[in-house]
């Protein structure tokens, strides 16, 4: 067994859950002799008429709190539900995806890219309106600079297309779905970022957003979450999830074209899907702890222990909340005039 002990954790809770999880294995990633599985776990009602979430971590291999946060949560899911009535009856209601580890290769070399390279997070054929910031934006000078995004006739990296694969067969088909990709390296506070990271355009799900926002606010008051546009702080090329959503955006428009044709007349109403970034702020721990300044993976992730025990709790009541607002969506996604009323706001807020 390679010597990564997020993976350990994974296929440890793999056998765990093995009386309710579906495991696949969508890719391996070879590194050297070694060769590192890349899972995909569901959880919960596989009834495609359903809404679903899909949680996302490891996509930068030196951001290892990403994936403990979800193994965490995972773990903690496992055992409550063996005893609790009331998750297991939500999670008749709903789906959950994990893809807890996409860039295990990365993560076993302490590199931010994959094993070739590339930062599978600048990797998509998406292109950004206007300047990006210089090497940050994503280029294609050298494999051996960070933010490289792979050679311009390539295709995408094989755990890009595994993550896509995923999310067009398990998400994207639903009427409701989720998406939560989690991160660290910005800032000093968390901040949940959404589509685009290209362009400084609008999404159509604005008003989405911040009606989901809203809820966070009333149901937990006294949360330290940011919520914008990433475009808001820089613009980059080849981001997965503005590739993904814009893919959904053209699957949408297709099937709003046949509804309204005269061949197939239906009162089908477009399917949502937004996709959100989990941004933990790392510069608050090396803000507490400087020393960590001198260490790769200290400058990405709590090193004190404590810390660790902390970041891994207090992110585990947003991860449930997005699970319950997937489930309920239908309770709280606007629609008609109030729909138009919080698309202005939101406008007005983030694109001022």
């Amino acid at each position: 067994m390679p010597a990564l002990p997020e993976l350990q954790e994974l296929e440890r809770l793999i056998q765990l859950g093995k009386n309710h999880l579906e495991v696949n294995v969508t890719c391996e990633v070879k590194v050297r002799h070694k060769s590192f599985p890349v899972y995909q776990l569901a959880l919960g009602n596989p009834d495609p008429q359903l809404p679903a979430i899909g949680f996302f971590g490891g996509i930068h291999g030196l951001e290892r709190i990403g994936t403990q946060v979800l193994l965490s949560y995972l773990r903690g899911l496992l055992s409550q539900l063996v005893w609790d009535k009331s998750l297991q009856a939500l999670l008749q209601q709903v789906r959950l995806i994990f893809m807890p580890l996409i860039n295990p290769g990365g993560m076993w070399r302490s590199t931010r890219a994959n094993p070739n390279g590339v930062d599978l997070m600048r990797n998509a054929p998406v292109e950004a309106h206007g300047r990006v910031p210089f090497l940050l934006g994503g280029h294609r000078l050298s494999p051996r600079l960070p933010w490289y995004r792979g050679a311009i006739d390539a295709e995408m990296e094989i755990e890009n297309q595994a993550l896509c694969k995923v999310v067009r067969e398990q998400l994207l088909p639903r009427q409701f779905s989720m998406a939560i990709d989690c991160h660290s390296g910005f800032g000093l506070v968390d901040r949940v970022w959404f589509p685009h990271a290209h362009s400084e355009h609008p999404i159509p799900h604005l008003a989405d957003i911040l009606r989901l926002e809203e809820l966070f606010q009333e149901t937990h008051p006294h949360h330290r979450y940011l919520f914008e546009p990433q475009s808001l702080q820089y613009k980059t090329h080849g981001d997965i999830w503005d590739y993904l959503y814009l893919h959904h955006q053209k699957l949408a428009s297709a099937n709003t074209s046949i509804n309204s044709s005269n061949i197939l007349k239906t009162t089908h109403t477009p399917n949502t899907f937004l996709p959100l970034t989990l941004e933990m702020g790392s510069w608050l721990w090396v803000k507490k702890n400087p020393r960590q300044l001198f260490s790769r993976h200290g400058m990405f992730n709590p090193t004190a222990e404590h810390r660790l025990h902390r970041v891994l709790r207090r992110h585990a009541s947003w991860l449930d909340f997005l699970v319950r607002a997937s489930c309920g969506y239908q309770n709280w996604l606007s629609t008609g005039p109030q729909r138009c009323r919080l698309q202005e706001r939101a406008v007005a807020r983030w694109y001022r």
